[in-house]
């Protein structure tokens, strides 16, 4: 089933934030349906940087053709402000459609851009945000979606929002995505605006702008995706910050050990047995 067909379904979908091949096999396993590759995930675990538009269109499409190799689902990308203008976003893309691809996610940032839930965000104009829109439906090559998103919540209010994300509706989105409502209200006249126009996507930031909400609170309010992006990121850095400690101060991983995989069970989580059962079916010797 394409992800343009899966959201014709009424119930939400939920897609976790990954950012490599290992993140990205566990969520496949674990039973998800589609994926989403953060940028903010990606700067901090690649870079170990803030989400401030660091993280560049090749290091995005090495990521995503990474995890291409690793899983079957359709993989939302985050494409930030199309690296540029109309013809970054074209080519962006293009790139993004070769590395496995199935939704781009723009926004209407200047650029380099910065996280949706940080201060000092800026916009430019929605005509050019319409003008890299249509650049993108023209350059795809297959069913790959636009998301379109707009940040003008935090920068000209809720209602200068709304306009925005009309105009990217008519300019050919083919989902929206409104990023950092602020309370259940902003959420429910989102909702209420766009029902049956376009597929509505939410953001759900643990600590930010918007309350952290369940996928199945957001589906009744009236939404089709739910990402939660970097969630994946603050549970391993949560978790790596105790084990590391835990480490230089017993000098052992036993006071640890019941929080992690052992040998074998590592190997196991990431097919090792298939993988080398695999090798011997084409090593010339079975």
């Amino acid at each position: 089933m394409t992800l343009r067909a899966r959201l014709k379904s009424p119930r939400i979908l939920l897609a976790p934030g990954v950012y490599d091949g290992l993140t990205a096999a566990l969520a496949t396993d674990a039973g998800f349906e589609a994926l989403y590759l953060s940028g903010a995930a990606v700067a901090y675990t690649r870079l170990g940087r803030p989400d401030i538009g660091l993280t560049t269109a090749s290091e995005m499409a090495d990521t995503m053709a990474l995890i291409a190799d690793r899983t079957d689902l359709p993989v939302i990308i985050d494409a930030d402000t199309g690296f540029g203008n109309a013809l970054n976003a074209r080519r962006t893309m293009q790139t993004y459609e070769r590395a496995g691809a199935h939704a781009l996610q723009v926004e209407d940032q200047t650029y380099p851009k910065r996280c949706g839930h940080l201060a000092d965000k800026s916009l430019i104009l929605p005509a050019e945000m319409v003008g890299k829109i249509a650049a993108m439906a023209d350059a795809r090559r297959h069913d790959t979606l636009i998301i379109a998103r707009t940040d003008a919540i935090a920068v000209e209010g809720f209602d200068a929002a709304i306009d925005r994300a009309g105009q990217y509706i008519d300019a050919g989105a083919d989902v929206l995505f409104i990023e950092a409502p602020r309370d259940r209200d902003e959420l429910t006249k989102i909702a209420q605006t766009f029902a049956g126009r376009v597929p509505l996507l939410a953001n759900m930031v643990e600590g930010g702008a918007t309350p952290i909400s369940s996928a199945a609170t957001l589906q009744d309010i009236g939404f089709d995706i739910v990402i939660f992006p970097g969630g994946i990121v603050r549970a391993l850095a949560k978790t790596a910050e105790s084990y590391y400690a835990s480490l230089l101060k017993s000098g052992s991983n036993k006071p640890f050990s019941d929080r992690m995989h052992d040998f074998d069970g590592l190997n196991t989580a990431i097919g090792t047995p298939e993988m080398l059962a695999l090798g011997k079916r084409f090593d010339g010797k079975s």
